[in-house]
């Protein structure tokens, strides 16, 4: 079974820098785009960065310039490096892939989600 285990949220003062990190496991056959997505309370879940299996990343407006998606293939991992945080990033940040699995084939699988916490 194919899951995706997400780390590095915590909680931050405005202004401050957190790294998350996606780490994807099982029967995978090839991992297609992967992906961040967050959801403050009382809202709804919205993209805020992905990435394709190429390397290309796409990104939120709210969050251009600040925040960068990487991910090393190799090792079936995505990041998101934060910076220049502010209190509306506050948020639980889900990670999500478009996955080919051994039996299963294509579908989408998301995270447990990590809690990002700016203070201002």
């Amino acid at each position: 079974q194919v899951q995706l285990v997400e780390s590095g949220g915590g909680l931050v003062q405005a202004g401050g820098s957190l790294r998350l990190s996606c780490a994807a496991s099982g029967t995978i056959v090839r991992i297609n785009s992967m992906g961040w997505y967050r959801q403050a309370p009382g809202k709804q879940r919205e993209l805020v960065a992905n990435i394709t299996s190429a390397g290309s990343p796409n990104y939120a407006d709210s969050v251009k310039g600040r925040f960068t998606i990487s991910r090393d293939s190799a090792k079936n991992t995505v990041y998101l490096q934060m910076n220049s945080l502010k209190p509306e990033d506050t948020a639980v940040y889900y990670c999500n892939a478009f996955i080919v699995e051994l039996l299963r084939g294509h579908f989408e699988v998301w995270g447990q989600g990590t809690l990002v916490t700016v203070s201002s």
